[in-house]
């Protein structure tokens, strides 16, 4: 895999079966690098109204994933099967207690292309909000034959 890869971020939030919810996709230029058994990807992200951008970095492997947000939101995201992660999420607007229960990740490598799945149960404030679903496909930049997964 090359350093330089586009970034396809799918999740989708389903806060109660009658929605018909459709997921969000950000498909976006990045960097990675693989170290000492672990996936790093590293995307800048720009939110509508806000100048700075936001530095996102996400570490993975076969057992976990981290999500690093640093810039207009912060927050630490550890995506762990069988395991609630608290965290805070702090935004312009304020700070925002979160809990994550992944029930499923899969993280899949080949030599040209990087796909983690993982679902999980969020809570804020420790009131169950929603199932989720988070996908991160990684392909090297260079690619000819551009498909993302569903």
């Amino acid at each position: 895999m090359t350093k330089e890869v586009l970034i396809s971020v799918k999740g989708l939030q389903l806060m109660n079966e009658e929605e018909g919810a459709e997921p969000i996709e950000v498909v976006i230029p990045g960097e990675y690098y693989f170290r000492n058994g672990h996936h790093y990807i590293r995307y800048d992200e720009v939110q509508e109204g806000f100048r700075e951008a936001t530095v996102n970095f996400i570490k993975a492997d076969s057992r976990s994933m981290e999500v690093r947000k640093k810039g207009v939101t912060n927050v630490h995201m550890v995506f762990q099967p069988e395991k609630k992660n608290v965290t805070y999420y702090q935004t312009p607007f304020g700070s925002i207690q979160m809990g994550i229960s992944a029930t499923k990740l899969v993280c899949q490598e080949t030599e040209d292309n990087i796909n983690i799945h993982v679902d999980y149960a969020l809570d804020m404030n420790n009131e169950h909000v929603a199932d989720c679903f988070l996908q991160v496909d990684i392909i090297p930049r260079n690619t000819q034959d551009f498909h993302l997964h569903s």
